[in-house]
């Protein structure tokens, strides 16, 4: 593989949009709610970069019975509450993007969230026209993460090898899904636990290390 990687494909939340923070907090509530005291580790380890259905067959688990009815329309509610009133791109992501374009590497979307919630995230950051026509959703796909289904169509249909892309994930099962997809990856720990995240190729905090680090991961050998 050369460092200009032919497709950088970038998970949305989390990566792309500060979601993860919002959501964190509102799940934080909602579930503790419902009866399991919920704590943020846990949500790192359990839920990060999980589709709803996974997320919602976790906590019946753990209740102990069907989650109420209404209860994932009022989370999905109370979630776009809070990024139409909050919601920023991660911190450092425009500059990263603009120097990923400017270098050569062509970028897409791949993201457990549904069409729909990632267009209104992309869309509340004003970044929804940079990826019209480039972003995949799990809706997309009959095994989402940590499956490589989803990775595996986003290359497909940009027309890049598996082996030439570089992922940027900030959760377990999105590492799992590139590392199956037999992507090189690169882990965001912005609010993800580094460790969480040692699987990745390279592992970095701060969004200004993005292009360093995607041309590491591409040529892990240099």
């Amino acid at each position: 593989m050369t460092d200009a990687p032919a497709l950088v494909i970038l998970d949305c939340d989390g990566v792309v949009v500060d979601t993860e923070r919002l959501v964190q907090e509102v799940d934080l509530a909602m579930i503790s709610d419902l009866g399991w005291p919920i704590t943020l580790a846990e949500i790192h380890e359990q839920h990060l970069g999980r589709s709803t259905a996974d997320v919602a067959a976790n906590v019946a688990r753990h209740i102990g019975r069907p989650l109420p009815g209404g209860w994932l329309d009022a989370r999905r509610r109370t979630y776009r509450e809070a990024f139409a009133e909050r919601l920023q791109p991660v911190p450092g992501f425009v500059d990263a993007l603009g120097r990923i374009t400017a270098a050569g590497h062509p970028t897409c979307i791949a993201s457990s969230g549904t069409h729909d919630a990632i267009r209104f995230s992309l869309g509340r950051t004003g970044l929804l026209d940079t990826f019209a026509g480039r972003i995949f959703s799990s809706q997309d796909v009959t095994h989402g993460k940590p499956a490589p289904d989803l990775f595996l169509l986003a290359a497909r249909e940009m027309g890049a090898a598996p082996r030439e892309c570089v992922v940027v994930e900030d959760s377990p099962s999105g590492v799992a899904a590139a590392r199956a997809a037999g992507m090189p990856v690169v882990g965001y720990a912005g609010l993800t636990p580094a460790r969480l995240l040692a699987e990745a190729d390279v592992v970095i905090d701060d969004m200004a290390a993005l292009v360093q680090a995607l041309r590491r991961a591409a040529t892990p050998d240099a």
